[in-house]
């Protein structure tokens, strides 16, 4: 059987699949609160620039991969009107029914399913706009994942991957003090969950770098890619064109 990582450790690839289900079936009641603890509330302003770099417009067709609580989807949903639609996926069920909530708290109905990003259920060439914000990173077979996103989007669609990456030489002994040391113990303190916020430092670091992943996205098929650093490159919005 073939391995792969999860965070440091090294882990059949059923096994990881099992494990980050386990991570966001602890964390998706608090996942809000922590997202606002952890990156200092910056994570609104990083959504709400990749809303505006999605540039969408009335009647669009948006994929959410990787929903989770909807903060994408919603603002989407606000962009595209009445005759455009946003599907709101997440592979894990409890992330998925959180976010679903919200958006009905909020009185935005969306088409919500469980879904494999690696085996996506839609047709080729289908959406205007694919978002996967913080998600990527957790997939086993990105490469597939990439391929599959591309797949479903419309010529000259649009993905939009928001993820944290590599972070500016300055800020990497700082950032790695926070990460290991202040994370797991607010994970702790809010969600009783020291190791799953272990886990996301961790794979922070295995995940590629502002680099490697543009050139995963060319590889994927996408004709034109570039990233915008977002924090000292704390986070990176990465925008592929399928050409």
């Amino acid at each position: 059987m073939s391995t792969t990582h999860f965070g440091f450790q090294s882990v059949d690839e059923q096994e990881k699949a099992r494990k980050v289900r386990g991570v966001f079936d602890s964390v998706a009641s608090r996942y809000d609160i922590m997202n606002d603890l952890m990156s200092l509330g910056l994570h609104r302003a990083w959504k709400a620039y990749t809303v505006m770099v999605a540039n969408l417009h009335e009647g669009d067709q948006v994929l959410d991969i990787a929903g989770g609580t909807g903060d994408l989807a919603m603002a989407f949903s606000k962009k595209v009107g009445r005759t455009g639609r946003v599907v709101h996926t997440d592979i894990n069920e409890a992330m998925l029914r959180t976010g679903r909530n919200r958006l009905l708290d909020a009185g935005v109905v969306l088409p919500t399913l469980v879904c494999d990003a690696e085996k996506l259920p839609f047709p080729d060439n289908h959406f205007d706009v694919v978002s996967v914000a913080f998600g990527l990173r957790n997939m086993t077979h990105k490469d597939q994942a990439l391929a599959e996103m591309n797949r479903v989007l419309k010529p000259r669609g649009k993905l939009l991957v928001l993820e944290f990456s590599k972070v500016a030489a300055p800020l990497a002994k700082p950032y790695d003090w926070y990460s290991f040391k202040i994370l797991p113990r607010l994970g702790q303190m809010v969600a009783g969950d020291a190791e799953s916020y272990r886990y996301l430092a961790e794979s922070i670091r295995m995940h590629p770098g502002q680099e490697e992943l543009k050139a995963l996205m060319k590889q994927a098929g996408f004709g034109h890619v570039d990233y915008h650093n977002l924090t000292g490159g704390v986070v990176a919005l990465h925008v592929g064109i399928k050409c």
